[in-house]
């Protein structure tokens, strides 16, 4: 056995050697404690540290919209900025590491608070089937991975479906999003659902909307609660 750990140090240093891990932030080589981020740039992401915070802005953002219990988003999202960056390349470049990463950093975070310690199951916000048959996978759900491995929660990727295809949200007003997402998502296994404590997460809150039509959706089961959990807020 000890051998079989030499060889594999060895070969994983002829790796590095000549295909270096880059950090996603300045594209310097990582050391072996290291992964998607160095530790000067991970010092660099812009977190909210919202976990401390009970009503803070991305609580706010849902308050008086739909009945919830705890909201989270580990860091600011703003144009040009790092976790744009990170995002993108997870999103649109296959950097399917990422997602896991952030999910990891986010559930570090939630696990300081006393109330992750009452969530039954991670849920990630779904993409349609096209989008992701043609994407290869839901960034969301890759996210939701992390998460479980810290919180030794379980991750429901298929209980939530959404049942039609959406416009892009990008360039929608705030009640253009709303329209676009209204009665977009359906609850799959509403027995498995049945009273419990759902961790609802996605990549990035913009208005909200959503992840309110995912919760409309998931309340419709009895005894649901509802926590939310993001990446990134956006900022102004």
């Amino acid at each position: 056995m000890p051998a079989l750990k030499v060889i594999s140090g060895s070969w994983n240093a002829l790796l590095h050697l000549f295909f270096p891990r880059l950090c996603e932030g300045c594209r310097k080589p990582l050391i072996a404690s290291e992964q998607v981020l160095c530790l000067s740039c991970l010092l660099q992401l812009p977190k909210t540290e919202y976990h401390h915070i009970a009503d803070n802005d991305t609580a706010m953002r849902f308050a008086g919209r739909v009945p919830f219990m705890h909201a989270s988003s580990l860091a600011y999202f703003t144009n040009e900025g790092l976790l744009q960056h990170l995002l993108h390349q997870l999103k649109y470049k296959d950097k399917k590491e990422i997602g896991t990463w952030l999910g990891r950093q986010l559930a570090i975070d939630l696990k300081m608070t006393d109330w992750i310690k009452n969530i039954d199951a991670i849920i990630p916000v779904p993409l349609h089937y096209k989008k992701e048959a043609s994407r290869g996978y839901n960034q969301s759900d890759l996210i939701g991975q992390g998460m479980s491995d810290v919180l030794s929660v379980p991750l429901w990727g298929k209980a939530l479906a959404r049942r039609r295809h959406t416009e892009s949200q990008t360039k929608k007003s705030r009640a253009e999003r709303a329209l676009n997402m209204q009665d977009a998502f359906v609850v799959k296994t509403p027995a498995l659902l049945k009273d419990k404590h759902l961790l609802l997460i996605d990549d990035v809150l913009t208005t909200g909307a959503t992840l309110e039509s995912c919760t409309h959706a998931l309340l419709e089961v009895p005894g649901v609660k509802i926590s939310i959990a993001t990446i990134g807020i956006a900022m102004d």
